[in-house]
This record gives structure tokens, sequence and C-alpha cells, in this order.
């Protein structure tokens, strides 16, 4: 009976003492960060301008585990059309501090609304792109803000379906899902993001940079807190407001993608006949560093 309790006091005792042992994201981080910082009602968030100095203004909107980074590649093709591309790190990712909260639709507008009337762009419309849970992101935030949008661009968007592996499948489980998800995530996500190692990508370094994560405090909870929040539900209720918007809305899908299926395009199609969608040949869910150019052609043709 003693030895019974104490495997199971162990059992949820590991996670936390795993989590401990992390680094904390501190001054000597940020100081060699690129780009800038500005502290929003939930704490600092990390953002960058790339692309062109001057331009028409494209806002970017990354996933659940990949930070702004990941755009790196095609901010510099946006640079080459004369876009003004803005990043940033979502709470609990990249240089972004970490705050504890759930991590559903009202978070996330919330945040990208602070920072936008931070640096003062507050009447400027602007193309919208989304990638992956930031594409889910993005959708929701154009639903609630039509007005301030020339363009919205969905890239392997979360929304519609998604398998994101056995580790999220067990979040969900009650008490037991958090540790179940702190023990198998970390190993689930190296072992994907190792798969990538190989390919050519237009963001350097973007393996050892996404695998980097893993290494701070509040990472995880923060993937947890998103599982369980705005990845828990779909998006039906936004791309049916978003029927009647006035901006282009389009749909880019790897036909090769296993997180979320190039199937999920007949789903938001039935959502919204408006939206025109891209298949990629050859796409994996890596898209925005393996396929950047790709992208900005097929998305910028009426542009």
């Amino acid at each position: 009976m003693i030895i019974a309790l104490l495997l199971f006091s162990a059992f949820f005792v590991l996670p936390i003492l795993k989590e401990a042992t992390k680094k904390n994201l501190g001054e000597k981080e940020r100081t060699n960060a690129p780009g800038n910082f500005v502290t929003l009602s939930r704490g600092v968030v990390h953002y960058r301008w790339l692309g062109a100095e001057k331009g028409n203004l494209v806002v970017c909107i990354h996933g659940l585990t990949t930070p702004s980074f990941v755009f790196e590649g095609l901010a510099s093709h946006y640079a080459d059309i004369g876009k003004r591309v803005l990043v940033y790190d979502h709470y609990g990712r990249g240089y972004s501090d970490r705050p504890k909260a759930k991590q559903d639709k009202a978070f996330f507008i919330n945040q990208l609304d602070e920072l936008l009337n931070k640096l003062e762009i507050k009447r400027q419309k602007f193309d919208l792109v989304g990638y992956s849970m930031g594409g889910a992101i993005a959708a929701a935030y154009a639903a609630h803000n039509p007005n301030r949008l020339n363009k919205l661009i969905l890239i392997a968007s979360a929304g519609t379906g998604h398998n994101l592996g056995f580790s999220a499948k067990v979040a969900k489980i009650p008490l037991f899902g958090w540790v179940l998800f702190s023990i198998f995530f970390g190993w689930q996500h190296a072992l994907s993001t190792k798969k990538d190692k190989d390919i050519k990508s237009s963001v350097p370094n973007v393996v050892e940079r996404q695998l980097n994560e893993l290494l701070y405090k509040g990472f995880l909870p923060s993937v947890l807190a998103s599982i369980r929040g705005i990845l828990s539900k779909d998006n039906y209720e936004d791309h049916q407001a978003l029927r009647d918007a006035k901006f282009e809305i389009l749909a880019v899908w790897g036909d090769c993608d296993r997180v979320i299926p190039v199937s999920s395009k007949e789903v938001l199609s039935s959502w919204n006949s408006r939206i025109n969608n891209i298949v990629i040949k050859n796409g994996s869910h890596s898209l925005p560093f393996t396929h950047a150019r790709e992208i900005i052609d097929a998305t910028n043709l009426s542009s």
C-alpha cells in the first residue's frame, strides 16, 4: 500500500520537478534577442519588424509551438514585394512572458489588440496571416474586427480539426491529463521536430530553435493551455461571421500535411464558400519555412 502511494505521488510530482529544473526566461536571453519588447496587460511581449522599412502592413500570427521566427523566410519574400511585416511571440513562447491563464480566443485576440494599440496601429488596415493555431486566432480576430483587414491568409490553419498526436489527446483527460502531457509532449515534440533536420528551410537553424523552446519554464504549460483553450473548439462561428466580409480570404494547405490534413479545406469551404483554397504540392505542416516563395506567389496575385 505504501509503495503504491509513493508511486502515485511520484506520478504527480515528476512533471512538477521537471518543470522546476528548466531555465527561467530572463534579461540575458532578451538582451541578445532580435527585435523589441513591449509591456502589455499580461506581461512583456516580444515583437519584430521585418520585410520592407515602409509599405503595406502584414501582421503574422504563429502557431502552437514555433515562435515568430517561423515567418523569417516569408518576411524576406514580402520585402521583395514591398511589404512591411510585423511578427510577435505569443505569451509562453519565444521571448514573451509566461502568464498562467486560459489561452482561449479572447486571450489571443486581446494580446494582438493590445500590441497593435501599443504600436499605434489603430486605423491602418493590414493583411493578416495566421499559421496553424495562428490561423484559428487570425480567423477569430478577423471575425471580431472585419473593418481592420485588407486580406486574410490562413496557412495550414487549425480550427477545422487537427492531429496533434498522443500527448494532445491525453491532455484532455481530467486530473491525469496534465501529468501525461507533461511527461510525453516534450519527447513527442522533439521527435517530430527532428524529422525536419534535413529539409531545405528558409528559416536558419529552424529545428534547433524549435527544440530550444523545450528548455524554458512556462513553454509546456502554455502549450497545454492552448490545447485546452482555443484548440479545443472549432472556428465554425468565426467563418460563418466572415461570409459577408469585404476582404479576400485565402487558405493555403500542404497536400502532405499530417497535422492539419488537406481535407480540411472541404470543411472550411462548407462553412464559407467565399474562401479561395490553395494547395501546395509536396507541402507538409512546415509550409512557412519550406514553401515560403510558393505561399507569397499564390496569395499576392491580386495585391
